[in-house]
């Protein structure tokens, strides 16, 4: 037996079909709503932890997913300037444990793909064009309502629907996501043979510049900035701010500059922060992922900690023999704490650049992170 046989998922995002998987594995039908015409085939990159890649081979989805990306570990540090001079190298801390490399990079369109066909193969239902639009609870269903019209009843809404979450709005929790001060700028490159694992550049006129590869012949670079009103920029002038903001880096920037002089669209998105600090359930309709909590990608964390809301819920689910209170105080109990330590120590990181604070103990905060990041959700 499990506490539900029927759930609707709101979002196609990792923790929505993550969600999707762990649930049809176990025989329970499963239709997931997203709003967009279908997945994502654009976008830069993703950088792994450990304890994302610890959840993808419980969804049985992490040979592809490895396939598809580039491991690699370690961290190095960079100073502005001619030749970019490495400044430190720092170990990454194996928070999946000896099964799993230390960090890994993939494109985002890849990682959506993959899951998407892992949850097909499970035998959930993935309707897209279709958002989730309102709800009628009582105390044994949920009725979900899909561009106005009920789409039937279920035992459960699960609400991975983003940021912006429409089932968070629609169950009447007010918490939202807010800027941190920051903005990156995002550009999906081509590799140089020199980068083997991520670097970061501390300095310079960015808080942040850095790269991740993707792939044997991808990566990501990013910039990070003072948040700024970046609507209404053009795709030509998006690339020559990036070009000129990242002069200051040498190294292989150089290679990332051609790549935008040659034709790259880079993307711009703000930081936000928010936790939902109460239950992120109300009834038989819960909020997880990103609608529950979002972070700066300041330790790369954001998409695990979503993962691990998705597989604590359905290891929850399948378990028991109804939804019942007990249900929703362990998931709670097992997620609040870590996503808050996650949400804190990403905002802190960021706010240590912001305020110039060059007594701050960065390494220290990542490391403490990871370690907890070590012990199983």
């Amino acid at each position: 037996m499990t506490a539900v046989s029927r759930v609707a998922v709101a979002g196609s995002g990792v923790a929505a079909l993550a969600t999707a998987i762990q649930l049809a594995k176990a025989g329970v039908s499963v239709t997931v709503f997203e709003a967009k015409p279908g997945l994502p085939t654009l976008g830069s990159g993703i950088t792994i932890q450990g304890n994302a890649m610890r959840v993808f081979d419980t969804l049985g989805a992490w040979d592809d997913i490895r396939a598809a990306g580039y491991p690699f570990v370690g961290l190095s540090l960079r100073a502005p300037g001619p030749g970019a001079p490495v400044v430190a190298e720092l170990p990454d801390v194996n928070s999946g444990g000896p099964d799993y490399p230390a960090t890994m990079g993939m494109p985002r369109a890849d990682l959506a793909r993959i899951l998407f066909e892992h949850a097909v193969a499970a035998g959930a239902e993935i309707r897209f064009d279709s958002k989730v639009t309102g709800l009628e609870q009582s105390d044994d269903s949920v009725e979900v309502f899909v561009n106005g019209e009920s789409a039937g009843s279920f035992d459960l809404l699960v609400g991975a629907d983003g940021l912006n979450s429409t089932v968070r709005e629609l169950i009447g929790i007010t918490t939202k996501p807010e800027t941190t001060g920051m903005g990156i700028w995002r550009a999906f490159v081509s590799r140089p043979a020199e980068v083997a694992h991520s670097d970061l550049y501390y300095g310079g006129p960015m808080y942040i510049a850095g790269y991740t590869p993707t792939g044997e012949d991808t990566m990501y670079a990013f910039l990070v900035e003072k948040a700024q009103d970046r609507t209404g920029v053009t795709d030509d002038e998006a690339k020559a701010i990036m070009i000129e903001q990242s002069r200051a880096y040498d190294g292989p920037w150089n290679a990332v500059r051609a790549d935008l002089e040659a034709g790259v669209t880079p993307n711009y998105t703000w930081f936000t922060k928010h936790l939902v600090e109460g239950p992120w359930n109300r009834g038989r309709v819960v909020i997880i992922g990103d609608a529950a909590h979002s972070c700066p990608p300041t330790i790369a964390q954001g998409a695990a900690q979503g993962l691990e809301d998705a597989v604590v819920l359905t290891e929850l689910l399948v378990a028991a023999d109804t939804l019942d209170d007990g249900v929703w105080d362990a998931f709670h109990a097992r997620r609040l704490p870590r996503a808050s330590a996650v949400v804190a120590a990403s905002v802190q990181l960021g706010q240590w650049q912001l305020d110039g604070d060059r007594e701050a103990d960065a390494g220290g905060l990542i490391f403490g992170i990871a370690q907890q990041m070590a012990q199983p959700a």
